[in-house]
């Protein structure tokens, strides 16, 4: 072939990649606009979990009825929730709705005419090499859309891709190693002409990373490690800010003593929110390894960070530590949203993350500026403020583990490693400008464990807690109804002061994700089963459904045929719940941490059910 028609059939070649590239990111920037269809784990791009749908509304929402319902078959803790596409995204001929199970991880296509499984897709995984790996419950979390494509990422690590319309896998890949401590539980996410998944084993000493495979034969694009060498995190030490500063040459190898970053942590398991204008996607990572903080001194950078990368290349254009050297195992992992903020009277392009620390922060999303940084749990104690020059948390010696030293209990350390919030993701409402957000209210005693050594595919916790009520979450509240001990609380938030607007206090950490509607209407669930409707304004009960099992599901909305339908996934389980789920309600290992729970017993059931409601 002659050197100018070579250059030709590139050039076409490159054309033909970039046109599908950029047909896959429009389909998703469009399909995210209408609202009668949820087609990404967040609802869209900017992680609000908001529809524009409003038949359903606070005037009526006390109407609610059951619609339909479809059980998985899987008796285990359900999070995540369905996706809903139009026919042009999965040339099938109807409306339908991919709902994914717990372990093993099987995908339903439902038809929204009929209501029958057009098909199913069933992994197959080795449950004796995979689930006594997962730290907290055989979930997972969702899955995604793009290019024709569903994504599923089941627990042994493989990510595939299954053909929306006929259900077959077009692809498979393998992100890690479940003998190594590496399994995952996050939902998929697509951006652009990628897919992107983490990884999970912090608390088996693996060193985490974020990965983006090429949506169209799986190929990977590029890994970013939590910590280790710039090479590794994909970090340019001239480039990359903290706080508006360049992090330097061997920012996080610095942080750790001797090679410990090896067996670092940092787990990626969360919620993912992509820019399109500036090409950032943002994601946290989770807690260092070990959990006993006394024998790797210093910052452990970049465990606990919230992180700006670049999505075509995975460069890290700013990143900033929430927690430096976690004493606690406070995961950064939570979601974060993006959306406009003005703070002291400046507009901003706003991200808002709920940190498992207790503290909310608002932060620039372009430049990495800290902006707010307070307590959305009145009980937060192991830490005075956040320095706003700094960012770093001011810690209190009294509930510093590493202070207190190994084979010493440190008591009443609040928020407990649940964190005031998990993995369960907030709603954010355009129309009230306030978040609506999920929380835990519960404390905790930790005690750091010595002479634990790491073993590869072992787990490597070195630390005990117990977890307790933080007492009565808010006495004066107009919405408590609640007894004096209070595990959970459901609150609106400001993210412009960093102040609690309104506060619904639940007997039990509410678990599920939020949803914020046009109607005004907030949905969320809690671990006694309650689907709940709430004006979003003034937080009012305006509806309450008792489902078949405790919810740690995020709840969804959708349109079909001109009806508006919420749905949600019950299952008990997840960290919160897994003492039912596992059958370890008494278990008081440092992981299980249960006995807060114990009530759950005599009122919830194992579940794996969609239940679907919409109006009479």
């Amino acid at each position: 072939m002659r050197k100018s028609s070579l250059n030709r059939w590139l050039l076409a070649g490159a054309a033909l990649t970039m046109s599908a590239s950029a047909m896959a990111n429009e389909e998703l920037l469009k399909l995210q606009q209408d609202p009668n269809y949820w087609v990404m784990p967040s609802g869209n791009y900017s992680g609000w979990r908001y529809s524009e749908l409003k038949q359903i509304n606070n005037q009526n929402a006390h109407q609610l009825q059951a619609a339909w319902t479809f059980s998985t078959g899987v008796l285990r803790g359900h999070e995540g929730g369905p996706l809903v596409l139009p026919p042009s995204a999965t040339g099938l001929d109807t409306d339908t709705l991919f709902v994914h199970a717990a372990f093993p991880n099987n995908v339903f296509a439902i038809n929204l005419d009929t209501l029958e499984v057009v098909w199913e897709y069933v992994p197959v995984q080795d449950y004796d090499t995979v689930v006594p790996v997962m730290c907290c419950d055989t979930v997972n979390r969702g899955l995604a859309y793009g290019d024709g494509k569903i994504f599923l990422q089941q627990a042994d690590t493989t990510l595939v891709a299954i053909n929306a319309k006929t259900g077959e896998k077009v692809w498979s890949v393998v992100n890690g190693d479940p003998k190594k401590g590496q399994t995952n539980t996050n939902a998929p996410h697509v951006m652009k002409d990628k897919v992107f998944t983490g990884i999970s084993g912090a608390e088996f000493g693996v060193r985490c990373w974020m990965n983006a495979y090429n949506i169209k034969d799986g190929s990977m694009a590029w890994r970013a490690y939590s910590m280790g060498p710039d090479s590794d995190i994909l970090v340019d030490p001239n480039k990359t800010t903290e706080l508006g500063k360049p992090i330097g040459k061997d920012s996080s190898l610095k942080t750790w003593k001797g090679d410990q970053w090896k067996i670092g942590g940092g787990s990626v398991w969360g919620w993912w929110p992509y820019d399109p204008d500036l090409n950032l996607m943002y994601y946290g990572s989770g807690n260092p390894s070990t959990w006993d903080p006394v024998v790797r001194p210093g910052d452990n950078k970049w465990s606990m960070t919230m992180f700006a990368r670049d999505v075509d290349t995975g460069m890290a254009k700013w990143v900033y530590q929430m927690t430096p050297h976690d004493e606690w195992d406070y995961d950064g992992i939570n979601e974060m949203v993006l959306h406009d903020v003005t703070v002291k009277g400046k507009k901003h392009k706003g991200l808002v993350h709920f940190d498992r620390n207790g503290f909310g922060y608002t932060m620039d999303r372009v430049t990495g500026e800290l902006l707010v940084a307070e307590k959305y749990d009145p009980a937060v104690n192991w830490a005075t403020h956040v320095d706003m020059k700094t960012g770093r948390p001011q810690v209190v010696a009294r509930y510093s583990t590493h202070h207190n030293g190994e084979d010493v209990n440190t008591t009443n350390i609040c928020p407990a490693a649940l964190g005031t919030k998990d993995q369960q993701p907030s709603a954010y409402s355009p129309r009230t400008g306030l978040h609506y957000v999920p929380t835990n209210h519960v404390c905790m005693n930790y005690e750091p464990v010595s002479g634990g050594e790491y073993v590869a595919g072992q787990p490597y916790v070195n630390a005990v807690l117990s977890m307790f009520p933080a007492g009565r979450v808010c006495p004066d509240c107009p919405n408590n109804n609640a007894e004096d001990n209070n595990l959970g609380n459901f609150i609106a938030w400001d993210a412009n002061t960093g102040k609690i607007v309104w506060s619904i206090p639940e007997r039990f950490s509410v678990w599920s994700g939020a949803l914020a509607t046009a109607g005004d209407v907030v949905f969320y669930g809690n671990l006694e089963g309650y689907l709940k409707a709430i004006d979003a304004k003034s937080g009012k009960l305006l509806w309450k459904f008792k489902t078949p099992s405790g919810i740690i599901g995020n709840v969804n909305t959708w349109a079909h045929k001109g009806k508006q339908y919420v749905g949600v996934l019950s299952g008990v389980g997840g960290w919160a719940g897994i003492g039912m789920a596992a059958g370890l309600i008494n278990d008081t290992d440092g992981l299980g941490a249960v006995g807060a729970y114990k009530g759950l017993n005599s009122f919830t059931r194992l579940g794996g059910v969609l239940s679907v409601f919409s109006l009479p």
